[in-house]
């Protein structure tokens, strides 16, 4: 046994000489132990300084702005941060107005390849200046509200089919969200970019019960508010009125007008109906989707759901958005009433124009 480990047993007594000398030196070496220890860790510490992160440096603006391209045409939009090209966000500056517009043919075919020139926008009787236009694809944010009611056990498995079709014009930045409503609204898919999976979720509803439509729009207008694009829309596919909302139909018309969000219907109407609510439908789905710039479709075959819903998604990647800044300044909170008028080409036959209907000034 060694000289440490004997001494190391029992209890330690002054009397014992030799072991309190042992313990003396078995405590400095460890004193100088810990001490060297502890200088090699400062060292480490003050040599390894490059895992710590440093503050970023202060940009400068004016050299930033120094590296700003300049402007080839004054009439194009060249405000920072107004670009729209593949997921960058459309808008910025808030006090640019950004109004989207389909254009379409008396066949309800879409027409592409305007210019900016073709377009004039008025807010109230003043002309304004376009400052941006855009005919690119941008990424968009949707929502599904999709009408899962007594009413369309009927007409459930050409509906979900419409989805799917529509689903096939989405490009890979769009994202998804999916409300299905009967007595009350449910979101059962939320924003996802999988395709799939909002696909997936239809295939476990069951139709049954009220139809509170209003509801519905009413969650998927507040749902848009976690949109990560700037360009939102709704697709509703339904097939009559609202019978079991808490909010009324005043309630949502305002809102709609408020919310960015452009909004398309989808109308499988049934002949001869008598109920109020039924009457009112195709109305209601009119007036809350041309509001926002977006169109009702009414069909009475459900054969011809998926064709539409291809048109509406086909629709939604040929949008111009015009920009402007009203020359009007106040900021009133006033609802400012917009229309768009087109100048077309020579040669062209007569031409539509579908944008939204106004927007609400800033009311600071």
């Amino acid at each position: 046994m060694s000289r440490f480990a004997r001494c190391g047993y029992g209890v330690f007594r002054s009397s014992d000489s030799s072991c309190a000398s042992l313990w003396r030196e078995g405590l400095l070496r460890g004193v100088l132990a810990l001490a060297v220890m502890l200088g090699m860790g400062l060292y480490v510490a003050a040599q390894d300084v490059s895992v710590h992160i440093e503050p970023r440096p202060t940009p400068d603006p004016a050299a930033a702005a120094a590296k700003e391209p300049e402007a080839k045409d004054a009439d194009v939009v060249t405000d920072p941060g107004l670009k729209i090209n593949h997921g960058k966000p459309w808008m910025v500056d808030v006090n640019l107005v950004l109004v989207p517009v389909t254009v379409t043919d008396d066949w309800n075919r879409i027409v592409t390849g305007l210019d900016k020139e073709n377009f004039t926008v008025m807010e109230g009787n003043e002309s304004q200046q376009l400052r941006y236009f855009s005919s690119e694809d941008a990424p968009l944010s949707l929502g599904v509200i999709f009408d899962m009611s007594g009413s369309m056990s009927d007409k459930i498995e050409k509906a979900r089919e419409a989805v799917i079709e529509f689903f096939k014009t989405a490009n890979p930045l769009d994202e998804f969200f999916m409300i299905t409503f009967n007595d009350r609204p449910q979101l059962r898919a939320d924003f996802t970019h999988s395709v799939e999976e909002v696909q997936a979720k239809l295939v476990y509803t069951v139709p049954q019960g009220s139809t509170a439509l209003l509801d519905a729009i009413y969650m998927g207008i507040s749902k848009m508010k976690d949109a990560r694009n700037a360009k939102k829309a709704l697709l509703i596919i339904s097939d009559g009125g609202d019978n079991h909302s808490r909010y009324t139909e005043n309630e949502i018309k305002a809102m709609v007008k408020e919310a960015d969000v452009q909004i398309y219907s989808i109308g499988v109407f049934t002949a001869g109906v008598t109920q109020p609510e039924e009457i009112a439908g195709p109305a209601l789905l009119t007036a809350v989707s041309e509001v926002t710039g977006g169109r009702m479709f009414t069909i009475n075959n459900p054969n011809e759901l998926a064709d539409v819903a291809t048109k509406i998604g086909i629709e939604l990647r040929n949008q111009y958005v015009l920009g402007y800044r009203p020359k009007n300044k106040v900021k009133d909170g006033r609802w400012r009433k917009i229309k768009v008028k087109l100048i077309p080409p020579k040669g062209l036959p007569h031409l539509n124009v579908y944008a939204r209907t106004g927007y609400y000034a800033p009311s600071q």
